[in-house]
Protein backbone atom coordinates (compact mmCIF):
# COMPACT_ATOMS: atom_id res chain seq x y z
CA UNK A 1 0.00 0.00 0.00
CA UNK A 2 1.28 3.48 -0.86
CA UNK A 3 0.19 7.07 -0.23
CA UNK A 4 -0.95 8.61 -3.52
CA UNK A 5 -2.46 11.94 -2.44
CA UNK A 6 -2.52 14.38 0.46
CA UNK A 7 -5.24 17.03 0.28
CA UNK A 8 -5.73 19.92 2.72
CA UNK A 9 -9.36 21.05 2.92
CA UNK A 10 -10.49 24.20 4.73
CA UNK A 11 -14.12 24.32 5.84
CA UNK A 12 -16.04 27.07 7.62
CA UNK A 13 -18.85 26.05 9.98
CA UNK A 14 -21.30 28.85 10.93
CA UNK A 15 -22.28 28.90 14.59
CA UNK A 16 -25.88 28.80 15.78
CA UNK A 17 -26.06 31.92 17.94
CA UNK A 18 -28.60 33.44 20.28
CA UNK A 19 -28.47 37.09 21.32
CA UNK A 20 -24.98 36.55 22.81
CA UNK A 21 -22.09 36.63 20.32
CA UNK A 22 -18.79 35.25 21.62
CA UNK A 23 -15.46 36.87 20.85
CA UNK A 24 -11.98 35.72 19.91
CA UNK A 25 -8.98 38.02 19.84
CA UNK A 26 -11.30 40.93 20.54
CA UNK A 27 -13.40 40.24 17.43
CA UNK A 28 -16.92 38.74 17.19
CA UNK A 29 -16.86 34.99 16.52
CA UNK A 30 -19.67 33.78 14.26
CA UNK A 31 -18.05 30.71 12.70
CA UNK A 32 -15.22 28.23 13.16
CA UNK A 33 -12.70 27.21 10.51
CA UNK A 34 -11.31 23.67 10.43
CA UNK A 35 -8.41 22.57 8.23
CA UNK A 36 -8.83 18.88 7.42
CA UNK A 37 -6.29 16.68 5.66
CA UNK A 38 -7.34 13.71 3.52
CA UNK A 39 -4.63 11.11 2.92
CA UNK A 40 -5.50 8.57 0.20
CA UNK A 41 -3.76 5.29 -0.62
CA UNK A 42 -3.48 3.35 -3.86
CA UNK A 43 -5.87 0.76 -2.41
CA UNK A 44 -8.58 3.36 -1.84
CA UNK A 45 -8.23 3.57 1.94
CA UNK A 46 -8.50 7.16 3.17
CA UNK A 47 -7.33 8.58 6.47
CA UNK A 48 -8.39 11.91 7.92
CA UNK A 49 -6.27 14.32 9.91
CA UNK A 50 -6.69 17.82 11.25
CA UNK A 51 -4.27 20.74 11.30
CA UNK A 52 -4.28 23.39 13.98
CA UNK A 53 -4.92 26.49 11.93
CA UNK A 54 -6.95 29.24 13.61
CA UNK A 55 -6.02 32.59 12.02
CA UNK A 56 -2.94 31.04 10.38
CA UNK A 57 -4.79 28.58 8.16
CA UNK A 58 -3.11 29.80 4.95
CA UNK A 59 0.37 29.04 6.31
CA UNK A 60 -0.79 25.69 7.66
CA UNK A 61 -2.40 24.71 4.35
CA UNK A 62 0.78 25.55 2.45
CA UNK A 63 2.86 23.61 4.97
CA UNK A 64 0.74 20.53 4.22
CA UNK A 65 0.64 20.82 0.45
CA UNK A 66 4.06 22.30 -0.33
CA UNK A 67 6.37 21.05 2.44
CA UNK A 68 5.05 17.86 4.05
CA UNK A 69 2.99 16.13 1.34
CA UNK A 70 5.81 15.78 -1.23
CA UNK A 71 7.92 13.97 1.38
CA UNK A 72 5.37 11.23 2.06
CA UNK A 73 3.92 10.48 -1.38
CA UNK A 74 4.76 6.92 -2.36
CA UNK A 75 5.47 5.88 1.25
CA UNK A 76 3.81 2.92 2.95
CA UNK A 77 1.26 4.48 5.39
CA UNK A 78 1.80 1.61 7.85
CA UNK A 79 5.31 2.91 8.63
CA UNK A 80 4.06 5.64 10.93
CA UNK A 81 7.07 5.94 13.22
CA UNK A 82 9.55 6.06 10.33
CA UNK A 83 7.50 8.62 8.39
CA UNK A 84 7.23 10.87 11.45
CA UNK A 85 10.95 10.54 12.20
CA UNK A 86 11.87 11.37 8.61
CA UNK A 87 9.60 14.44 8.63
CA UNK A 88 10.96 15.75 11.93
CA UNK A 89 14.60 15.19 10.98
CA UNK A 90 14.17 16.51 7.48
CA UNK A 91 12.26 19.64 8.47
CA UNK A 92 13.71 20.67 11.84
CA UNK A 93 15.25 23.77 10.26
CA UNK A 94 11.70 24.94 9.47
CA UNK A 95 11.10 25.23 13.22
CA UNK A 96 10.13 23.00 16.11
CA UNK A 97 6.74 24.69 16.35
CA UNK A 98 4.18 26.28 14.08
CA UNK A 99 2.62 25.30 10.73
CA UNK A 100 5.08 22.57 9.74
CA UNK A 101 4.66 20.73 13.05
CA UNK A 102 0.90 21.24 12.81
CA UNK A 103 1.00 19.65 9.35
CA UNK A 104 3.03 16.70 10.65
CA UNK A 105 0.44 16.30 13.41
CA UNK A 106 -2.38 16.01 10.86
CA UNK A 107 -0.46 13.44 8.82
CA UNK A 108 0.22 11.34 11.91
CA UNK A 109 -3.49 11.32 12.85
CA UNK A 110 -4.45 10.33 9.29
CA UNK A 111 -1.89 7.51 9.17
CA UNK A 112 -3.19 6.03 12.44
CA UNK A 113 -6.71 6.27 11.00
CA UNK A 114 -5.57 4.32 7.91
CA UNK A 115 -3.70 1.70 9.94
CA UNK A 116 -6.68 0.97 12.19
CA UNK A 117 -9.04 0.85 9.20
CA UNK A 118 -6.81 -1.66 7.41
CA UNK A 119 -6.78 -3.84 10.53
CA UNK A 120 -10.53 -3.41 10.96
CA UNK A 121 -10.40 -2.09 14.55
CA UNK A 122 -11.21 1.20 16.27
CA UNK A 123 -8.04 3.16 16.95
CA UNK A 124 -8.18 2.81 20.73
CA UNK A 125 -7.92 -0.97 20.40
CA UNK A 126 -4.77 -0.60 18.34
CA UNK A 127 -3.32 1.70 21.03
CA UNK A 128 -3.87 -0.70 23.92
CA UNK A 129 -7.60 -1.11 24.34
CA UNK A 130 -10.08 0.12 26.90
CA UNK A 131 -12.89 -1.29 29.03
CA UNK A 132 -14.64 2.08 28.90
CA UNK A 133 -17.58 2.82 26.62
CA UNK A 134 -17.59 6.57 27.21
CA UNK A 135 -15.61 9.46 28.67
CA UNK A 136 -16.90 12.58 30.44
CA UNK A 137 -16.94 15.77 28.41
CA UNK A 138 -16.36 19.18 29.87
CA UNK A 139 -18.11 22.20 28.44
CA UNK A 140 -15.46 24.65 27.26
CA UNK A 141 -17.46 27.86 27.04
CA UNK A 142 -16.55 30.53 24.53
CA UNK A 143 -15.62 34.01 25.73
CA UNK A 144 -18.53 36.37 26.39
CA UNK A 145 -17.23 38.81 29.01
CA UNK A 146 -20.72 39.21 30.49
CA UNK A 147 -22.05 38.09 33.85
CA UNK A 148 -25.68 37.49 32.69
CA UNK A 149 -24.56 35.58 29.61
CA UNK A 150 -22.12 33.38 31.54
CA UNK A 151 -24.77 32.61 34.15
CA UNK A 152 -27.13 31.55 31.37
CA UNK A 153 -24.54 29.49 29.50
CA UNK A 154 -23.41 27.64 32.63
CA UNK A 155 -27.01 26.80 33.52
CA UNK A 156 -27.64 25.62 29.97
CA UNK A 157 -24.53 23.40 29.95
CA UNK A 158 -25.49 21.83 33.27
CA UNK A 159 -28.96 21.16 31.94
CA UNK A 160 -27.39 19.37 28.97
CA UNK A 161 -25.64 17.00 31.35
CA UNK A 162 -22.14 18.44 31.64
CA UNK A 163 -20.53 18.04 35.05
CA UNK A 164 -17.35 19.99 34.35
CA UNK A 165 -17.28 23.59 33.11
CA UNK A 166 -14.43 25.68 31.70
CA UNK A 167 -14.45 29.40 31.00
CA UNK A 168 -12.39 31.49 28.60
CA UNK A 169 -12.53 34.58 30.78
CA UNK A 170 -10.17 36.68 32.90
CA UNK A 171 -12.55 39.10 34.61
CA UNK A 172 -13.05 38.33 38.28
CA UNK A 173 -16.75 39.25 38.30
CA UNK A 174 -17.51 36.91 35.40
CA UNK A 175 -15.52 34.04 36.93
CA UNK A 176 -17.24 34.48 40.29
CA UNK A 177 -20.67 34.52 38.66
CA UNK A 178 -19.84 31.27 36.87
CA UNK A 179 -18.69 29.60 40.06
CA UNK A 180 -21.88 30.61 41.82
CA UNK A 181 -23.90 29.19 38.93
CA UNK A 182 -21.90 25.93 39.04
CA UNK A 183 -22.26 25.41 42.77
CA UNK A 184 -19.79 23.54 44.94
CA UNK A 185 -20.16 20.13 43.30
CA UNK A 186 -19.27 21.10 39.70
CA UNK A 187 -15.55 21.69 39.01
CA UNK A 188 -14.83 25.01 37.29
CA UNK A 189 -11.69 25.57 35.22
CA UNK A 190 -10.60 28.96 33.86
CA UNK A 191 -8.60 29.44 30.66
CA UNK A 192 -7.19 32.95 30.83
CA UNK A 193 -5.57 32.88 27.33
CA UNK A 194 -2.18 34.28 28.39
CA UNK A 195 -3.16 37.79 29.57
CA UNK A 196 -0.83 38.48 32.52
CA UNK A 197 2.72 38.99 33.63
CA UNK A 198 3.98 36.68 36.36
CA UNK A 199 3.21 39.25 39.07
CA UNK A 200 -0.27 39.88 37.70
CA UNK A 201 -0.93 36.14 37.53
CA UNK A 202 0.15 35.69 41.14
CA UNK A 203 -2.19 38.49 42.18
CA UNK A 204 -5.07 37.00 40.18
CA UNK A 205 -4.47 33.55 41.66
CA UNK A 206 -4.63 34.97 45.17
CA UNK A 207 -7.77 36.95 44.36
CA UNK A 208 -9.54 33.83 43.06
CA UNK A 209 -8.18 31.40 45.67
CA UNK A 210 -11.45 31.26 47.62
CA UNK A 211 -13.25 29.83 44.55
CA UNK A 212 -11.18 26.62 44.67
CA UNK A 213 -10.94 26.41 40.89
CA UNK A 214 -10.02 23.04 39.41
CA UNK A 215 -7.23 24.81 37.53
CA UNK A 216 -6.06 28.17 36.21
CA UNK A 217 -5.03 27.72 32.57
CA UNK A 218 -2.54 29.65 30.46
CA UNK A 219 -2.32 32.58 32.90
CA UNK A 220 1.04 34.01 31.77
CA UNK A 221 2.39 35.68 28.65
CA UNK A 222 4.54 34.53 27.00
CA UNK A 223 3.20 30.97 27.30
CA UNK A 224 6.73 29.52 27.15
CA UNK A 225 7.90 31.33 30.29
CA UNK A 226 8.67 28.11 32.14
CA UNK A 227 10.34 29.83 35.07
CA UNK A 228 7.40 32.19 35.44
CA UNK A 229 4.91 29.32 35.46
CA UNK A 230 7.01 27.47 38.03
CA UNK A 231 7.15 30.57 40.23
CA UNK A 232 3.38 31.03 39.98
CA UNK A 233 2.73 27.38 40.78
CA UNK A 234 4.98 27.52 43.82
CA UNK A 235 2.80 30.20 45.47
CA UNK A 236 -0.65 29.37 44.04
CA UNK A 237 -3.19 27.27 45.92
CA UNK A 238 -4.94 26.75 42.57
CA UNK A 239 -3.47 24.11 40.20
CA UNK A 240 -1.77 25.62 37.16
CA UNK A 241 -2.46 24.17 33.69
CA UNK A 242 -0.87 24.84 30.31
CA UNK A 243 0.49 23.15 27.23
CA UNK A 244 -1.79 23.91 24.29
CA UNK A 245 0.98 26.15 22.91
CA UNK A 246 3.66 23.46 23.28
CA UNK A 247 4.58 21.80 20.00
CA UNK A 248 7.11 19.15 20.97
CA UNK A 249 7.64 16.52 23.62
CA UNK A 250 10.95 17.97 24.81
CA UNK A 251 9.38 21.26 25.84
CA UNK A 252 6.84 19.32 27.91
CA UNK A 253 9.75 17.45 29.49
CA UNK A 254 11.39 20.76 30.43
CA UNK A 255 8.09 22.05 31.89
CA UNK A 256 7.78 18.94 34.05
CA UNK A 257 11.40 19.11 35.17
CA UNK A 258 10.91 22.77 36.11
CA UNK A 259 7.90 21.88 38.24
CA UNK A 260 5.94 24.43 36.24
CA UNK A 261 2.57 22.71 35.86
CA UNK A 262 -0.02 20.72 37.78
CA UNK A 263 -1.86 19.77 34.57
CA UNK A 264 -0.28 19.13 31.15
CA UNK A 265 -2.48 20.05 28.19
CA UNK A 266 -1.02 18.73 24.93
CA UNK A 267 -2.99 19.42 21.78
CA UNK A 268 -2.99 16.53 19.30
CA UNK A 269 -3.04 18.88 16.28
CA UNK A 270 -0.01 20.81 17.57
CA UNK A 271 2.17 18.28 19.37
CA UNK A 272 2.74 15.78 16.54
CA UNK A 273 -0.47 13.79 16.42
CA UNK A 274 -1.37 10.55 18.14
CA UNK A 275 2.25 9.38 18.37
CA UNK A 276 3.49 12.36 20.36
CA UNK A 277 0.33 12.72 22.45
CA UNK A 278 0.90 9.22 23.79
CA UNK A 279 4.45 10.19 24.81
CA UNK A 280 3.16 13.14 26.85
CA UNK A 281 0.74 10.85 28.67
CA UNK A 282 3.67 8.53 29.47
CA UNK A 283 5.68 11.53 30.71
CA UNK A 284 2.85 12.58 33.01
CA UNK A 285 2.51 9.04 34.33
CA UNK A 286 6.24 8.82 35.02
CA UNK A 287 6.36 12.12 36.93
CA UNK A 288 2.94 11.96 38.59
CA UNK A 289 1.55 14.95 36.67
CA UNK A 290 -2.05 14.95 35.39
CA UNK A 291 -2.56 15.07 31.62
CA UNK A 292 -5.80 16.48 30.17
CA UNK A 293 -5.46 17.20 26.44
CA UNK A 294 -6.54 20.45 24.84
CA UNK A 295 -9.14 19.45 22.23
CA UNK A 296 -11.49 22.23 21.09
CA UNK A 297 -11.93 20.51 17.73
CA UNK A 298 -14.80 19.09 15.70
CA UNK A 299 -13.25 16.34 13.62
CA UNK A 300 -10.13 14.15 13.57
CA UNK A 301 -8.42 16.17 16.30
CA UNK A 302 -11.26 15.54 18.73
CA UNK A 303 -11.70 11.90 17.68
CA UNK A 304 -7.97 11.16 18.02
CA UNK A 305 -7.97 12.74 21.49
CA UNK A 306 -10.89 10.54 22.57
CA UNK A 307 -9.16 7.38 21.35
CA UNK A 308 -5.87 8.15 23.11
CA UNK A 309 -7.62 9.17 26.34
CA UNK A 310 -9.73 6.01 26.26
CA UNK A 311 -6.60 3.89 26.68
CA UNK A 312 -5.34 5.67 29.81
CA UNK A 313 -5.39 4.17 33.28
CA UNK A 314 -7.21 7.16 34.76
CA UNK A 315 -10.46 8.56 33.39
CA UNK A 316 -9.65 11.70 31.42
CA UNK A 317 -12.28 14.36 30.71
CA UNK A 318 -12.50 15.49 27.08
CA UNK A 319 -12.74 19.17 26.20
CA UNK A 320 -15.75 20.08 24.08
CA UNK A 321 -15.90 23.59 22.67
CA UNK A 322 -19.38 24.52 23.82
CA UNK A 323 -21.20 25.66 20.69
CA UNK A 324 -23.68 24.45 18.10
CA UNK A 325 -23.34 24.47 14.31
CA UNK A 326 -25.77 24.88 11.46
CA UNK A 327 -24.02 21.95 9.78
CA UNK A 328 -21.11 19.69 10.71
CA UNK A 329 -19.58 17.02 8.40
CA UNK A 330 -18.85 14.68 11.32
CA UNK A 331 -22.43 14.67 12.53
CA UNK A 332 -23.87 13.83 15.92
CA UNK A 333 -21.15 11.33 16.79
CA UNK A 334 -18.78 14.12 17.84
CA UNK A 335 -21.40 15.77 20.06
CA UNK A 336 -21.55 14.70 23.73
CA UNK A 337 -24.74 13.04 24.87
CA UNK A 338 -25.78 13.92 28.41
CA UNK A 339 -22.25 15.14 29.14
CA UNK A 340 -20.52 12.02 27.79
CA UNK A 341 -18.54 11.20 24.66
CA UNK A 342 -19.18 7.70 23.40
CA UNK A 343 -15.91 6.06 22.38
CA UNK A 344 -16.19 5.29 18.63
CA UNK A 345 -16.44 1.59 17.83
CA UNK A 346 -16.03 1.63 14.06
CA UNK A 347 -12.60 1.04 12.44
CA UNK A 348 -10.06 3.85 12.47
CA UNK A 349 -11.08 7.10 14.10
CA UNK A 350 -14.59 5.69 13.90
CA UNK A 351 -16.28 8.54 12.05
CA UNK A 352 -15.60 9.63 8.47
CA UNK A 353 -16.94 13.00 7.36
CA UNK A 354 -19.87 13.47 5.03
CA UNK A 355 -18.05 14.74 1.95
CA UNK A 356 -21.23 16.31 0.56
CA UNK A 357 -21.32 18.56 3.62
CA UNK A 358 -17.59 19.24 3.22
CA UNK A 359 -18.25 20.41 -0.33
CA UNK A 360 -20.93 22.81 0.94
CA UNK A 361 -18.74 24.21 3.71
CA UNK A 362 -15.45 24.25 1.83
CA UNK A 363 -13.79 27.63 1.37
CA UNK A 364 -10.29 26.60 0.22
Amino acid sequence: MKIVSVEPILICMPLVLDDAVPSSGGQPKRDIHTLLVKVTTDEGVCGWGEVFSNAGWMSSREAVSQIVAPRILGKDPAHIAQISADLYRGLYNCGRSGPVVFAISAIDIALWDIKAKVLGVPLYQLLGGSARKSLPAYASLLRYGSVPVIERKVAEALKRGYRFIKLHENQSAVIRAAKKACGHSVPLMVDCSCPWSVEEAIAASRELADLHLAWLEEPIYPPDDHEGLARLRSVSSTPIAAGENVSNFYEFKRLVQAGALSVLQPSVTKIGGVSELRKVFALGEAFGVTVVPHSPYFGPGLLASIHVCATQIRETPIEHYYCDFESNPFGEQIIPQNGLFNIPQQPGLGVDPDENIIDRLRVA
